[in-house]
């Protein structure tokens, strides 16, 4: 697990616990929840990649979700959208069938609200509890152990899992009940987007005026104009280099849940619309794995 900035573990009692789903972000969460002391069995889809994260952290894997779940106190999970939500939660061999009465699902794939307010009834018809909990921070973030976590649900359910999921976190958050944190987590997007199109037309306008843009950047960086969006991608996005960081795909996926959301809530989001747009105009250029920074290609 490659880290820039090792984590310092708050101290707390090992628990068993289990991790579904080891993409680039769940990896190496469930490698802090290993490294901080915990018991973890991990699931993932391709059975490979489970067989290597256990031979790196020492822990275990499960063929799965429900062996995975079985006798945890806490499964947390990160997978792909609702319908692979869905799969691990409620399929045949699915978590909430192999979870013990009181256990706690926390789940950090970003999905929809109304998937996160389904699952929490499900759950409590089970006699378990559920946190819907999307992270923020990108594949850095969860490699330094360093995520923004937004949670909705019940308040017994997340102070108790708060302390065993510091492992991965800088700030892990209850905004609400059951899909407050789905909801958070399509801000946080909708003010990524607009951020990301403001510097992608910024550093182009600049380079067209011919200013030597990383000076420029150093300069407002200082000011008002000061992100981390520019901190983190003003200098690579100068040199052309997107073959890293959050795909277009993911943040596309990420805005089609804003927008569905806002027509149900009737939020009107002009800007996150176009720049949506913006967004598939990087994919039909072959841009669907390029971080979403990429955005300045439009503007070459």
């Amino acid at each position: 697990m490659a880290s820039t900035n090792p984590k310092t573990y708050e101290p707390t009692a090992p628990r068993k616990v289990a991790f579904l789903g080891l993409g680039v972000m769940g990896s190496p969460m469930a490698g802090h929840l290993a490294l901080a002391g915990h018991h973890v069995t991990v699931y993932n889809r391709s059975a490979p990649k489970a067989e290597a994260w256990k031979k790196e952290f020492k822990g275990h894997s499960a063929a799965t979700p429900a062996l995975a779940a079985k006798d945890a106190d806490f499964v947390f999970c990160c997978v792909g959208n609702d319908d692979d939500l869905r799969s691990v939660t409620l399929g045949e061999e699915g978590a909430f069938i192999g979870m013990k009465k009181g256990a706690i699902f926390v789940d950090h794939t970003t999905a929809s609200a109304d998937i996160a307010r389904e699952l929490q009834v499900q759950a409590q018809a089970l006699g378990l509890q559920f946190v819907d909990a999307p992270v923020s921070g990108g594949q850095a973030g969860a490699q330094n152990g360093m995520l923004t976590v937004m949670c909705g649900g019940d308040k017994a359910a997340f102070e108790a899992a708060r302390p065993v999921a510091m492992a991965f976190s800088r700030a892990f958050t209850l905004l609400g009940a059951a899909g407050a944190g789905q909801l958070a987590k399509m801000v946080n997007q909708i003010a990524i987007a607009g951020l990301v199109q403001g510097l992608s037309e910024a550093i182009a306008f600049g380079q067209q005026a011919g200013l030597d843009m990383n000076q420029v950047l150093e300069v407002i960086g200082k000011g008002a104009a000061q992100s981390w969006q520019m901190d983190n991608r003003g200098k690579t996005m100068i040199e052309g280099k997107f073959e890293f960081g959050f795909a277009v795909d993911w943040m596309r996926k990420d805005l089609g849940l804003v927008l569905d959301e806002a027509k149900r809530n009737g939020a009107r989001l002009p800007v996150t619309a176009l720049v949506d747009q913006f967004y598939a105009d990087v994919q039909a250029a072959g841009g669907r794995r390029w971080d979403t920074s990429s955005l300045i290609t439009r503007l070459k």
